[in-house]
């Protein structure tokens, strides 16, 4: 039986949510200030995970406004202190601290300010005796010359990144593998240069990360661009976080990407935690009254703004923040690389366990409804985390009593909270286990080189990457034996991995040095190898013992040896390719590798691929490359390719391949008698395909399957076939595809046939005829006809699309939209909610939930192995509750989270194309839709890109989900994403 499990956080909650409010209103008696809590009784309020406790290191008046902190070579702490956070970025008020902790306690207790009169300081890293700091637009190198504690030295390296957003600016610098200081650009990009190189030199970093070294100041676009938070884990990895997406890993690097340039590649960020992006948090602080009144405000439709969490004020990700993968070696081995995340908006930290799912990483959550640390206070904000020379994780806590970009506060609200509030105030703290005893900080700085060369194989990655930055700091060469010895013979395999790069880091990395550790028994050792081994091009031994590795047992080797052996150039290379992507046929991850590394001949993979005898697996793969090689439109490559598929085993899942290479209006570069034997071919299999898709012994998955070979086929061969499936069949997933599959006819007859039975099809079924129907100016007048003649209703038609027909570039189509949208409301989704309330005084069937859920949400949302994960995870969902998932089903546009609004894209050739924008790139948009469909179009291609703010979910679920069947989904979700 269903319950309402959606607890309130507050006994008022309740009242104030249910108060009207006016636009005029005065709120001042709904918003009471909040008292900070003093650092002497701080630690009182927190709640921390058995095993572990919390310890505050250093506090006001030492530190204020913390957001970031690295400690230098001699074990002092530097504090990036942003106090001119939020709006007063120009009273120049944020500075650099140095803290000292002078009796080696643990605890800090002194502090000199290094630098003042900063803008909005937001990372610092030091090097070379000096600081970098990271204050947009600029970076600095500041640098203390005469001993007295205080930087007199201030060059600007680099300048150019953008100010627009102070919660998206740069951040997070970091100490990479490569020997360079990475850093994440944030959400506002900017133009960037060197600060000694020309404007015309500025390179948009939007949507990008960046490296460089610190040396010579060479920098290089790197992949990322999430908000506020970057990390890399012991073995290079990297991570970052946005305030709504706490968790996500970025998968690959732009430069490998960027060498074949008609590969459509996947986003290289994406989310990998298992509860979703924007995740359920169990706070244990009151929900600001100032959230609450928000909430309210917009989903009242006051005060502009995203309505998340299904119109709860909390409970979720709103702030995440500074991702961090834990490095130290003070806790217990079993809790080493677990991801930690921030959530200054709710005062708490929280932490998942990483697990391998192919080369993609899964965070699990560890702690069941509750967080690993969680404060009362509503002042912790805890932006960033470091581990630190004594092993444990070091929280920033800015410590404010608001912390929210001011424009997201509307006016009422706003003229009632002090933003500055907390500017003298911070907290730097430190979570430890039990028993734990803290060690003497060493002095780096005073090591020497063979020292430093022995810290390489410390547990703890701050021993380890200090001591990396001295060796390249000192470039001492007398250091090349050991380093060489060591990443052979060191009992760590970090301590070999950072050997090997210390060497390339010295200029002195032999191919033997990579080739030693081919065979290493740590796969990210080997993988590391590989990758280092690409500046020996040239070196034959080096190509001969990569080749073994082509079968080696780590996907995470294979996926590296796929995108290093693009920088190589040998006659096999092809044959190596193939053998790699046949290991993971499906794999994406791996297809987008090895179609890297081609080297502009994709039609040599292509022809390896076909000589593997299995094809059905390899079928989508081989036609991406396909569409790769007729994009490249060279006359001797489309011939290959098809005459290696006209030798290979003969298969309809060749068909689209072979339509996409065989177009007509190629016929002549391909020459006439290869283009006969290709369609002749095509024609012999097109039958095969469709006596599957007839064949109602098959299941629906391999009918559906067999309707996406007929792509290129034909249609009037293959429309008939279609129409009796679509008017046979009840499955939605078989319905869906055949309706898809019928778009490409030009026949009149088509519009009748979809609109014959759309009052009797549930919303999936309707929006997937509305892709259809919709995606021509021709269409779209007969649909409208039909509706003019009562055949079908107005209100049936999403108001996504009334929209985006009011965006066609047909006047007469634009013009009969805005009157729909004129003289019409649409239905009232708040008395649709009211009529359902119903639903939770009626028992729930788990089984048959099963089955609604199949029938009406499989298409965007995913439940064990039902389904496909395009829209919000609805692990969350299961515990709020029934009403909130009562809301999201018949108010989807209550709650439209931006990852997830629907895109409207008119081309260049006449057609409309909707979605959620999946991925984009410098040269394509990947628009994502129901059943996992997707679309890439060419940016050359699109007319029109417009936002319509709506959610990919359509509305009208009422007419396809009655309350019963409502009381039974929920159960469904509730029990079984619980479970």
């Amino acid at each position: 039986m269903i319950r309402l499990s959606y607890r309130l956080f507050l006994p008022c909650l309740a009242a104030l949510l249910s108060l009207t409010p006016t636009p005029a209103a005065d709120f001042a008696d709904q918003l009471p200030r909040i008292a900070p809590t003093e650092p002497g009784d701080t630690l009182d309020g927190f709640r921390v995970a058995d095993g572990y406790q919390i310890q505050l290191v250093a506090a006001e008046p030492l530190v204020n406004s913390p957001v970031a902190i690295e400690w230098d070579a001699e074990g002092a702490l530097f504090v990036c202190e942003m106090r001119g956070y939020s709006e007063d970025r120009d009273d120049k008020l944020s500075r650099i601290t140095r803290l000292i902790d002078t009796d080696d306690d643990g605890v800090f207790d002194r502090h000199t300010v290094y630098a003042d009169h900063l803008l909005w300081p937001t990372a610092l890293f030091p090097y070379d005796g000096g600081l970098f700091v990271a204050d947009a637009p600029d970076i600095f190198y500041l640098k203390d010359t005469d001993g007295d504690g205080v930087a007199d030295s201030k060059q600007v390296v680099f300048t150019g990144f953008s100010i627009g957003n102070v919660q998206g600016l740069l951040n997070s610098f970091r100490w990479g593998l490569d020997n360079r200081i990475h850093l994440a650009c944030g959400t506002v990009g900017g133009k960037v240069r060197r600060a000694d190189e020309d404007e015309s030199a500025a390179v948009e970093v939007r949507g990008h990360d960046m490296a460089f070294d610190p040396k010579t100041y060479a920098f290089s676009l790197t992949s990322g661009g999430a908000q506020h938070g970057m990390c890399f884990d012991d073995w290079g990895r990297k991570f970052v976080s946005s305030n709504s997406d706490h968790l996500q890993q970025v998968m690959y690097e732009d430069r490998y990407i960027k060498r074949n340039p008609l590969l459509v590649a996947p986003s290289a960020r994406q989310s990998i935690a298992a509860d979703g992006p924007q995740a359920e948090v169990f706070r244990i602080s009151p929900v600001e009254p100032w959230r609450v009144v928000r909430t309210r405000l917009r989903v009242a439709g006051l005060v502009g703004g995203p309505i998340e969490g299904g119109g709860r004020a909390a409970g979720y990700f709103t702030g995440a923040t500074g991702v961090t993968i834990f490095r130290g070696d003070a806790w217990p081995k079993d809790d080493h690389s677990l991801a930690i995340v921030g959530d200054v908006g709710s005062n708490l930290i929280h932490r998942k366990r990483l697990r391998p799912a192919g080369v993609q990483l899964i965070g699990e959550r560890i702690d069941t409804e509750s967080e690993f640390v969680a404060s009362k206070d509503n002042w912790f904000r805890p932006a960033q985390f470091a581990c630190g020379p004594d092993g444990a994780l070091s929280v920033v806590d800015v410590y404010r009593e608001v912390i929210e970009h001011p424009k997201s506060l509307p006016p009422e609200i706003k003229q009632h909270v002090d933003l500055t509030s907390g500017r003298n105030r911070g907290r730097i703290y430190r979570v430890v286990p039990d028993r734990f005893l803290h060690r003497p900080t060493p002095k780096l700085n005073t090591f020497d080189i063979e020292s430093l060369a022995k810290l390489l194989q410390h547990p703890n990655a701050w021993h380890r990457e200090t001591a990396a930055r001295l060796i390249y700091q000192r470039q001492d060469h007398a250091i090349a034996e050991t380093l060489r010895r060591q990443s052979r013979q060191s009992k760590s395999a970090a301590g070999r991995l950072h050997s090997l790069y210390a060497l390339h880091g010295l200029g002195l990395l032999k191919p033997e040095d990579v080739a030693a550790r081919f065979d290493d028994h740590h796969p990210q050792v080997v993988r590391h190898a590989i990758r280092l081994a690409e500046p020996f091009t040239a070196d034959e031994n080096i190509i001969h013992d990569l080749k073994p590795l082509v079968r080696h047992a780590s996907i995470d080797v294979r996926y590296q040896l796929a995108f290093s052996l693009g920088e190589f150039s040998f006659q096999a290379k092809p044959e190596w390719l193939a053998e790699l992507a046949l290991q993971n046929p499906t794999d994406r991850w791996i297809q987008t590798a090895v179609s890297s590394s081609t080297g502009g001949q994709p039609d040599h993979l292509f022809a390896a691929l076909l000589k593997s005898g299995s094809v059905e697996p390899l079928a989508p793969f081989l036609l991406q490359l396909a569409k790769q090689i007729d994009r490249g439109d060279q006359n001797d490559q489309r011939r290959r390719s098809l005459s290696a598929l006209v030798g290979a085993v003969h298969h309809p899942s060749l068909l689209p391949a072979i339509g996409r290479l065989n177009r007509s209006g190629r016929r002549a570069s391909i020459g006439d008698e290869l283009y006969k034997r290709a369609e002749s071919l095509a024609a012999s299999l097109i039958p095969m395909a469709l006596e599957q898709v007839s064949d109602a012994k098959r299941s629906d998955a391999e009918r559906t399957r067999a309707i996406g070979w007929l792509g290129n086929a034909a249609i009037e061969d293959v429309f008939p076939t279609l129409v009796d499936v679509l008017r046979q069949h009840t499955s939605s997933e078989l319905q869906i595809a055949v309706i898809r599959a019928m778009a490409r006819s030009d026949s009149p007859e088509l519009v009748e046939i979809l609109l014959e039975p759309w009052p009797t099809w549930s919303p999936r079924l309707r929006s997937a005829a509305g892709d259809v129907l919709f995606s021509t100016a021709i269409r779209s007048t007969a649909v409208l006809d039909a509706i003019d003649a009562g055949s079908i209703d107005a209100a049936d038609i999403s108001l996504a699309r009334w929209n985006a027909l009011a965006s066609s570039r047909d006047p007469e189509l634009q013009k009969r939209a805005a009157d729909y949208l004129a003289t019409t409301k649409g239905p009232s989704r708040e008395a649709v909610i009211e009529r359902y309330q119903e639903t939770f005084q009626l028992t729930g069937d788990a089984r048959r939930g099963a089955e609604v859920f199949k029938q009406q949400c499989a298409g965007c949302h995913q439940a064990g192995d039902v389904g496909h994960a395009i829209g919000p995870s609805l692990a969350a969902a299961a515990t709020r509750g029934g009403e909130s998932i009562l809301t999201n089903v018949l108010d989807p546009n209550r709650e439209v989270n931006p990852q997830y609004v629907n895109y409207v894209v008119l081309t260049t050739d006449g057609r409309t194309i909707a979605g959620m924008i999946a991925s984009e790139n410098a040269n394509s948009i990947t628009l994502r839709r129901a059943e996992n469909v997707s679309d890439t179009i060419l940016r050359q291609d699109i007319e029109l890109l417009r936002n319509t703010n709506q959610s990919i979910m359509p509305e009208g679920f009422e007419k396809a989900i009655p309350p019963q069947a409502m009381a039974d989904l929920i159960e469904y979700l509730i029990t079984s994403l619980r479970s």
